[in-house]
């Protein structure tokens, strides 16, 4: 690949630009790129024509997207029906990753998040971070050195990066805190159909924010903030999020009534809690928060491993029927989705029992076997915490190719997510539609390769995935921003269990 002179030069800049933020030499990059000091400094005038292998390496050591800048699009090719064997550690979470992002503004001090990945979803925080006027460094390959100004540069937000998730809903709590009156852009993120921003409205109407939305942004006004009692309209992860955030920077005591008792919720108060927030309830749907109205503390949080990355490579194991072990998952969010997997006759062993680094997750290895499914004579469907995992319920559509009868899957939350469980059909799954929000998969049914191209949603897309996998040929899948938002060197990863997958780059 060979990008024109002003590409070059564009390209350049962003190095260079970036490099300085991480607080690093020439020599200190060149050095990780195992590169010369000399090269660097070539490609930072934009004199270096970049290869593809160059512009992905850059990418990875500065935390942040280069090769989008040239118009590349990444694919994976899959040669499927192979069996997989070997180990996979489960990452720590996405939707505690971003959370946490949003939560580092109440604290006027210094914020460590250790333990961070490095997806698209955190880079596109990152910059919005960055715009703001907050001081973000990687202190090393995982650890994130968050320090806030003196006063935040609301007006220089960045739009674009705030448009491309959701998770900018999520500045909404924290922003109230820091300025009387701004904007911020409608989110981007999954389009899995109408997804209201009105619980977050009515949630921090409670608390005295007057919320409006005005040609695709929303304008906030807060003034006179109070503690309540708050009734969340669902109970939705993301709402109590806000409204967690929102107590936690108002002195007093703050109700919350049918809050998700979610993983990235209860990092949420962990994280909270060292800050000096005082919070009773963690884990159940009623929550008191006592507030603090100055923030000031330097602290250091590790993450806890994601769940539903683990129930990934659960899935993986089960529709390719691979024996594998998946160390570090978080059981207590994982409980009910093994059991229903038990009684498809999956097979399984707990092979040991530990606690995460943040002090408080409980963690197990789970070791796989050879198994002969068969599909629930119920209907498989999610709901707030204890129930099945509302981002784990896709994982059970291409299990349920591979298990003997019919599983219906009921995926109520969206209107739009269950047509992407179509998409299977390209590869030979039997998949009916009954209707929006419900699909009969019949199986078991020899999957075969395709070409398919990522639905604009992170876990139809790695349903998909899964299901290449399993499916005999080689598959092209297209697109995969989707799946690199919330999985951090998945290929790699799974070419250690002995995956035929590798990345191919159109342009």
């Amino acid at each position: 690949m060979r990008p024109l002179s002003h590409e070059r030069v564009k390209i350049g800049s962003m190095i260079a630009s970036r490099r300085e933020t991480l607080g690093l030499t020439q020599k200190d990059l060149a050095r990780r790129l195992k590169t010369s000091q000399s090269a660097v400094a070539r490609m930072e005038r934009g004199d270096q024509n970049f290869s593809t292998v160059m512009l992905l390496r850059i990418s990875k050591v500065l935390a942040k997207s280069i090769i989008s800048v040239s118009g590349a699009s990444l694919n994976f090719e899959i040669e499927g029906g192979h069996r997989l064997s070997g180990k996979i550690k489960t990452n720590s979470a996405k939707n505690s990753a971003v959370v946490l992002l949003a939560a580092s503004l109440l604290n006027r001090g210094r914020t460590v998040l250790r333990s961070m990945p490095k997806i698209e979803e955190v880079r596109r925080l990152i910059e919005i971070l960055e715009s703001l006027g907050v001081y973000v460094r990687w202190q090393n390959e995982k650890d994130l050195e968050i320090i806030p100004p003196q006063r935040l540069n609301l007006k220089n937000l960045n739009i674009e990066a705030a448009k491309k998730t959701r998770s900018i809903l999520l500045f909404l709590g924290p922003l109230i805190h820091l300025a009387r009156q701004f904007s911020i852009p409608e989110p981007g993120g999954c389009r899995l159909g109408l997804r209201t921003a009105r619980p977050h409205f009515l949630a921090l109407r409670e608390f005295g924010v007057n919320i409006s939305s005005h040609e695709y942004q929303y304008d906030v006004v807060a003034k006179n903030l109070h503690p309540a009692e708050v009734v969340l309209y669902e109970s939705g992860d993301t709402v109590t999020e806000n409204a967690i955030m929102a107590a936690a920077g108002i002195p007093g005591k703050t109700m919350i009534k049918f809050a998700s008792a979610n993983y990235m919720g209860q990092e949420l108060c962990f994280f909270l809690e060292l800050l000096g927030v005082k919070i009773e309830g963690i884990g159940t749907s009623t929550l008191t928060v006592e507030g603090i109205e100055t923030i000031q503390k330097d602290v250091s949080y590790h993450l806890a491993e994601d769940p539903i990355e683990s129930m990934l490579f659960l899935s993986i194991a089960a529709t390719t029927n691979s024996p594998i072990t998946i160390e570090r998952c978080p059981i207590d969010f994982l409980e009910l989705e093994l059991l229903k997997l038990k009684e498809m006759g999956f097979r399984y062993k707990i092979l040991k029992r530990y606690v995460s680094s943040n002090g408080r997750t409980k963690l197990v290895d789970i070791k796989t076997f050879l198994s002969r499914l068969t599909a629930l004579p119920e209907k498989i469907y999610a709901r707030p915490f204890p129930g099945i995992n509302i981002d784990n319920l896709p994982f059970f559509v291409p299990i349920a190719t591979q298990a003997r009868g019919e599983t219906l899957i009921h995926d109520w939350v969206f209107e739009n997510r269950a047509v992407y469980y179509l998409e299977l059909t390209k590869l030979g799954a039997s998949v009916t539609m009954a209707d929006p929000h419900r699909v009969f998969i019949k199986g078991p049914t020899k999957l075969t390769a395709a070409e398919v191209i990522c639905p604009p949603a992170l876990r139809p897309s790695a349903l998909i995935l899964i299901a290449m996998l399993a499916a005999t040929g080689t598959s092209i899948l297209r697109n995969v921003y989707s799946i690199n938002r919330g999985y951090e060197d998945l290929t790699e990863r799974l070419q250690k269990l002995g995956a035929k997958i590798k990345v191919l780059r159109s342009f």
